[in-house]
């Protein structure tokens, strides 16, 4: 009986330990309640330095929680960071072409796609995409155009976007995804559809 009782004991004491959350998210899940001083003081800890006495407390916490699972976990890759980099320096120069990256479409590229028995031909400019001698910003806004509905632009012309180059943001399922063996030797194909009722 007291083996029984024993068992009993540590299937309990199994179940409390499985409940009980990891000691760091225990850890950040305290944070909100620390006092401006406490929390400046874990910045100190964590960053090496003083926070700026601008940052309002709910931005402390967040931020502390943050370099917490930095140092639990790891940060960002150096490549990511220097891309959020250039990123921010194409923003703050007005540069939407590096902000954009590499998955623009080239200029001089032409689309083509027969909807309701018009194919319809469109061409890439190094500002916006050229259709029926006008100038549109997206190609989102030349689908908009020819179908007189809201439409994503790459969808509607049959555009497979890049992948994404941070394969940490990609996840499991980029495993699940399956190589179109005719995608870059076709990269636009005329889509046959029966939407040509659909409403925006």
């Amino acid at each position: 009986m007291a083996k029984a009782l024993g068992a009993r004991i540590s299937c309990r004491h199994g179940a409390q330990e499985a409940e009980t959350p990891p000691p760091l998210e225990t850890e950040i899940g305290r944070l909100p309640a620390l006092s401006l001083l406490e929390l400046r003081t874990r910045w100190k800890t964590l960053f090496g330095h003083s926070a700026p006495k601008s940052l309002r407390r709910n931005f402390l916490a967040r931020a502390v929680a943050y370099q917490m699972q930095v140092e639990a976990y790891g940060g960002l890759s150096v490549a990511t960071k220097r891309r959020l980099r250039e990123i921010a320096d194409a923003v703050r120069n007005g540069d939407a072409n590096a902000a954009l990256g590499s998955n623009r479409i080239k200029p001089g590229t032409q689309m083509i796609r027969q909807w309701q028995n018009t194919t319809h031909k469109v061409t890439a400019l190094n500002e916006g995409f050229e259709w029926d001698g006008r100038t549109y910003k997206s190609l989102s806004a030349v689908a908009n155009a020819i179908t007189g509905t809201n439409w994503n632009g790459y969808g509607f012309f049959g555009i497979k976007r890049a992948p994404s180059s941070n394969k940490n943001a990609a996840g499991p399922r980029r495993s699940k995804l399956h190589a179109v063996p005719d995608a870059e030797a076709a990269p636009v194909s005329p889509l046959k559809t029966n939407v040509g009722n659909r409403r925006a």
